[in-house]
Parts: C-alpha cells; sequence; structure tokens
C-alpha cells in the first residue's frame, strides 16, 4: 500500500483544470486506441509470468543456475536492476541477477570473472536488435565462455526483442527461446513486459504480485480516483520553467536503482521540442537521504529557487534493529536517540527535511510505501509511468520518443566506418 501527499503551494485555476482534462483524456485514447501498449501490461504479462514459470520447469539449465546475467541498457536492464534491488531483502533465496549494461571493460571483465557458464543463464535484451553496447557485450560472452549455441547451450541463452527484429532472426536461426516485446511498447516503459517479468520470475521473485500492484493503479487511475497524479503532471507541467529540477530523495539505499530508473523515464520521455519549436523538460534527479542530504541538501535549501523536491520514504523496513542504550564518553549529544530503531531515525529524518523545505515554501510531495514489497514495488512503476505520460501530454510533445539519442547513435556509427 502507497500514500501520497503534497504540498506544492499551488492550486489548479481554470486553465490547469482544462489542461488536466485535456491530458486524461489523450491516455484514455491512447489505451483504447492501442497507441501506447504499457497501460495493459499489469494484466496481460501473466501470460509471461506463466509461460515463464512453465519454462523453469522444465529446463535444465534454469533449474541449475545461481545466476542469471541479464545483458541489456537502458529501458532493458534499470527497470529489472530496481526491482531486483528493492525486493532482494525480502527475497534472499532469489537467484542472483547480474547485469551487464556498460560497455567498460574492467567491469565487464569483472563480472565474467564471478561467473561459471554451467551455473549461468544468459538472457540478452534489446527491443531494437541492434543496441550496439548490448550486442558487443553477448559477442565477449559467447567467446570469453564458449557458449555452443547450436549445441549444448542452447538452453543457456534466451532473448528478448521485437518481433522480426536482427536479434529475432539471429534467434531463429539458432533455435534459441526468445520472448517479444509489445510494438507499442517503448524500452523505458517496458519493465512491466517480458523485458523485466522474465529476468525476475525465473530469478524466482513473486511477479504477479508486482503486476497486481500496477493493475489496480492502473485501473483506479482510469476510473478518475487518482486525482493527486493529475495535480502533480499539472503542477510540473505548468511551473517547469520555475523548477526546472525535480529532485527525488528516496530515504532506503534500495531504493538507489529506482531513482536511476526514473531519472532515464523522466529524462527521455519529457526532455524533447514542444510542437510549438521550444525546448521543454524537467531535469530528473535521483538521491538517497540521508546520505545525499549531507551533500545536494544545501543547494536545495540556499541554492537556486529551481527545485521541487520528491521524498519516497519506506514506513516498515521490516528490522527491528536499534541503536544502542549506552553511553560513550565525550560523544553524548546524540544519546537522545538511544533506544530507538534505525527505521525510526531514517523517517524522522525524511519527515524533518520535508518539513524544512516546505517552511522555505519549496514546493514538495511525498510517497509512502506502507512496506517495499511487491504490490508497492508495482505500484510505484504504474504511478511513475502514469506521470511521466500526463506530465508530457500536458507539455504537448511526443513522450513515446527520443530522436536526439538517435542522433548520437549515428555519430557512433559513422565514427566506426570510418575506422
Amino acid at each position: 500500500m502507497i500514500t501520497y501527499d503534497h504540498n506544492l503551494g499551488w492550486r489548479a485555476d481554470d486553465d490547469a483544470n482544462e489542461l488536466m482534462a485535456e491530458a486524461f483524456g489523450n491516455l484514455v485514447y491512447e489505451r483504447e486506441k492501442g497507441v501506447v501498449g504499457y497501460y495493459n501490461l499489469p494484466f496481460d504479462s501473466g501470460l509471461i509470468v506463466s509461460e515463464a514459470e512453465a519454462y523453469a520447469a522444465s529446463s535444465d539449465a534454469v533449474r541449475n543456475c545461481d545466476t542469471i546475467a541479464v545483458i541489456g541498457i537502458g529501458g532493458s536492464s534499470l527497470g529489472a536492476k530496481a526491482v531486483d534491488s528493492i525486493l532482494r531483502p525480502r527475497s534472499p533465496e532469489a537467484k542472483r541477477l547480474l547485469f551487464l549494461e556498460n560497455p567498460d571493460p574492467v567491469d565487464i571483465e569483472e563480472k565474467f570473472d564471478t561467473l561459471q557458464k554451467e551455473k549461468t543463464l544468459f538472457i540478452v535484451i534489446s527491443k531494437s536488435g541492434t543496441t550496439v553496447e548490448t550486442i558487443s557485450i553477448f559477442k565477449a560472452a559467447v567467446e570469453r565462455f564458449g557458449l555452443d549455441l547450436d549445441g549444448e547451450d542452447r538452453e543457456r541463452v534466451i532473448a528478448i526483442t521485437d518481433e522480426g527484429s536482427p536479434l529475432c532472426h539471429f534467434i531463429d536461426r539458432h533455435g534459441l527461446k526468445a520472448y517479444t516485446i509489445p510494438h507499442n511498447v517503448g524500452g523505458r516503459f517496458s519493465v512491466l513486459s517480458s523485458v523485466g517479468i522474465v529476468p525476475l520470475t525465473l530469478a524466482g521473485y513473486d511477479t504477479r504480485s508486482i503486476l497486481s500492484g500496477a493493475s489496480e493503479m492502473v485501473e483506479r487511475f482510469f476510473d478518475a480516483q487518482e486525482e493527486h497524479l493529475l495535480i502533480k503532471a499539472a503542477f510540473i507541467a505548468s511551473s517547469w520553467r520555475e523548477y526546472r529540477i525535480n529532485v527525488v530523495f528516496a530515504y532506503a539505499s534500495r531504493l538507489e536503482d529506482f531513482t536511476k530508473w526514473y531519472v532515464q523515464l523522466w529524462g527521455e520521455s519529457l526532455g524533447k521540442i514542444d510542437r510549438c519549436g521550444n525546448r521543454v523538460g524537467p531535469t530528473p534527479v535521483g538521491h538517497i537521504g540521508p546520505v545525499d542530504q549531507h551533500s545536494f541538501l544545501q543547494l536545495v535549501m540556499q541554492g537556486p529557487r529551481d527545485k521541487s523536491v520528491t521524498f519516497i520514504k519506506v514506513e516498515d523496513f521490516e528490522k527491528s534493529l536499534k541503536i544502542p542504550d549506552i553511553r560513550l564518553e565525550h560523544i553524548e549529544k546524540s544519546d537522545y536517540l538511544n533506544g530507538h530503531t534505525f527505521n525510526e531515525l531514517i523517517n524522522a529524518e525524511c519527515d524533518a527535511t520535508m518539513e524544512s523545505l516546505a517552511g522555505e515554501g519549496i514546493p514538495v510531495d511525498s510517497i509512502t510505501m506502507s512496506r517495499a514489497d511487491e504490490r508497492s514495488v508495482g505500484e510505484l512503476i504504474a504511478y511513475y509511468e502514469l506521470l511521466t505520460s500526463l506530465t508530457g501530454a500536458m507539455l504537448h510533445i511526443n513522450t513515446y520518443d527520443q530522436p536526439g539519442v538517435e542522433t548520437g547513435k549515428r555519430i557512433l556509427a559513422k565514427k566506426f566506418e570510418k575506422g
């Protein structure tokens, strides 16, 4: 269960109400006409869970592995990585998920050194089927581990890609296991498709509960029961030129990878040129409190007033670790915390920081997860995806393309062609 609260110092006027109604209508249209497919993933991906569970039960490679090496980058890895980080403390028996994302040779070699072929399942993920970082790392894995793709290692490799992509043709050529991504689901919105559901299910996570949490949020939203989403999106879209940066302070270490997923979702979706030719988009920043309070908070509090702040906290960490009730000479100043739990401490820090910023007139809002469990994770994913689509609609942009990224890809290809 998640609760939402905001102190944005902003009230919707008639123009904002019209903007919210138009944006909601746009999302309804996108869903009903099948223009955008991620809205249906929480309901449709149960079939993928069933198929992955059946495959896990029948495949020696899956049963015998202790590590799943996920080869992908950006939307092909960040979502599953975030879910794994959040749920790992609740599911210590889950198979290890190792993410091979960055074409950093030191990182690749260090991660390869931790793998044994006989105990590893390789999942290569690329929606286009041509992602250069992903395909290059996959080639390195094939060579390093001597993967026999036409023989004994056929069950050891799975691909997730668009139907008809070059990677799909490669998989067909070798008769390997493959899952597809719906054509109307973009990579950064794909965590609840096979992109995230397959590796997480094969690892042993309760992905049905993740989908359940997400589906309930989507249903409530389209039943007009989540007005706070519309209000927040309207605030962001209406005031982003003043509050150009949206900072997420997540008060749990296991949410760090979630903040990275949020940065990609937000940045790649909302940094665009609108229909009038204006460059638009609030800048996303992800931090972990209280760690980053000791660095970035000063800038928020007394620096330029160009930031809004979202706080994410976990009400119950399900850990009873206490601050010992002992006195240490010369450092008694913090003894008032003795006997309290670390759960109490970190959430009190979150509340105090949020209160201090609100007192300075800085727009803040909070997301409180009762527990960091599967249903809450699913709801949180759906919340941010819907918020992104609403904000994009209100900014009058194409939320789902990424032409700026494509330019860099073309330049990269030319550099190697010249070489």
